[in-house]
């Protein structure tokens, strides 16, 4: 019986991105985990509010739950949008909807990444609740 081989992609970006996606999905079930069990076990999922976040952002922890927090949103974004480009690629034939759905998902993803950087980093514990 033959076993298949494992074949790496050719090309630099290719190469890169097939890398980026075991290495980011090591790194997401190690800092989801992590979320999970802090907000789970440590902080209790029924007494988190808006205050928690502002508590969790401002306190004396608070950079390194910014950056933790960045580095999930990242990593599972980056992750997602990577594997919604392989997709495709793999489907769709047409180079021209190819092409513009591929440009179209990563102008989304820095949008939208964009987006969670500035709240993450820009927020404020003087800012109104939201939810009132």
């Amino acid at each position: 019986m033959m076993r298949a081989s494992r074949v790496r992609p050719a090309g630099n970006f290719e190469a890169t991105a097939w890398f980026f996606m075991r290495v980011s999905g090591v790194i997401l079930i190690l800092i989801a985990l992590f979320h999970m069990l802090w907000m789970h076990f440590v902080v209790s999922v029924e007494t988190i509010t808006f205050a928690t976040i502002v508590e969790r952002w401002t306190g004396p922890q608070g950079a390194f739950w910014r950056i933790f927090d960045l580095m999930l949103l990242v990593f599972a974004f980056t992750h997602g949008v990577n594997g919604m480009r392989q997709v495709i690629d793999d489907y769709i034939e047409s180079r021209g909807w190819n092409a513009f759905l591929q440009t179209s998902i990563w102008i989304l993803w820095a949008l939208l990444l964009g987006m969670g950087a500035w709240i993450i980093f820009t927020f404020q514990p003087n800012m109104p609740t939201p939810f009132k």
